[in-house]
């Protein structure tokens, strides 16, 4: 069997229209639901809760709420409860317990203006420490949540004195991997990248990739921070490699430009953490692994250690649509699903085959 045939296939298995724009879907965790969230026509906001069954999905339940829905997150939730987290138009950052969504079992308003980006850590058993959210907003803020504290972030991180406002288009926890550890990394329109430390509640690092950042994740949240992928408005992603800091160059990395479009996300499989896959603005997904260097470490002229930043491959790339996917989720538990949301009012579920051989 040549190699090109031992590579990994991306299979669309359900295309499911929608009536309203999706922003963001997600695989229910231990289940094969999954969710849809957007904004309806009339300006509305829609969460909607399908069941895969064979070749198809089933609508199991469709709810409306006041305002436009842009992001959510099953991150800091117990898997008893399986409780969604979402960011909307308004700045409200609401908590729903999905077998009784009239009512959020938590609320507040927490952003001036739109909630850009989500992210959860501490809970589905993922992380040390407390459960918490952190979001980041329009408003040039980004804050975590601890659920257990109504009302008010234990933590605001919002542009110093004098400092001109950028919007904060995507947010990631990591580096969870005891009680006492955490970072959240976050993006911004005009190329900022900046790691906020909450153990010590400083900015750990800054580094700016000179295009809009618009998305941030760790391979994993619950180990020593190990990589970090960031992708642009130009086309372009960065890997950094985040187990050594140099203390004047800061983080290795290796950068590749994919397409003149924008890359609007990046999510790595659940079951691999050097395999990621990346959503274009042309329609397209690309499946990447990342290669590790034959030493991660090197000495500087005066004797400081710095990273070694290693390689990426293209694994796969498919044009599934002719307007952009905006976002993308891969199942927790089944290898090789995933879910993804284009501006093209289409759900898709698809099945990446090969993943064991790579």
């Amino acid at each position: 069997m040549s190699a090109g045939l031992e590579r990994p296939q991306v299979v669309a298995h359900v295309q499911q229209p929608l009536s309203y724009t999706p922003f963001d879907c997600k695989w229910v965790p231990r289940s094969a639901r999954l969710l849809c969230l957007g904004s309806a026509p009339r300006g509305t906001g829609v969460i909607q809760v399908y069941e895969l069954r064979g070749a198809r999905v089933e609508l199991l339940r469709e709810i409306e709420k006041a305002k436009p829905i842009k992001c959510g997150t099953f991150g800091a939730t117990s898997l008893q409860q399986r409780y969604l987290a979402t960011g909307d138009f308004g700045g409200n950052l609401n908590i729903w317990n999905l077998e009784a969504p009239e009512i959020p079992v938590y609320s507040v308003k927490g952003h001036k203006e739109i909630i850009n980006s989500i992210d959860g850590v501490g809970g589905l058993g993922i992380g040390e420490g407390a459960p918490e959210l952190v979001t980041g907003s329009r408003d040039g803020t980004v804050k975590v949540w601890d659920l257990r504290q109504k009302d008010m972030p234990v933590a605001n991180m919002e542009p110093v004195q004098g400092e001109s406002k950028r919007d904060c288009w995507t947010v990631a926890f990591g580096n969870a991997y005891n009680r006492e550890e955490r970072v959240v990394c976050a993006g911004y329109d005009n190329g900022d990248i900046k790691l906020f430390d909450l153990k010590t509640m400083s900015l750990r690092w800054e580094t700016n990739i000179k295009n809009g950042v618009c998305s941030v994740e760790f391979d994993r949240k619950d180990v020593n921070m190990n990589k970090l992928v960031a992708t642009s408005l130009e086309g372009k992603f960065h890997v950094f490699d985040m187990r050594t800091q140099h203390p004047t160059k800061g983080f290795a990395s290796v950068s590749e430009k994919v397409q003149k479009s924008t890359i609007w996300q990046v999510r790595h499989l659940p079951q691999n953490r050097d395999v990621f896959m990346t959503s274009g603005g042309a329609g397209s997904l690309h499946l990447w692994k990342y290669e590790y260097p034959a030493q991660r470490l090197k000495k500087d002229s005066e004797g400081a250690e710095m990273g070694v930043a290693g390689s990426v491959s293209l694994l796969q790339n498919v044009t599934l649509s002719t307007q952009p996917i905006s976002s993308l989720d891969w199942s927790p538990d089944k290898k090789g699903l995933c879910v993804c949301g284009a501006f093209d009012q289409t759900l898709r579920v698809l099945i990446v085959t090969k993943l064991n051989k790579v």
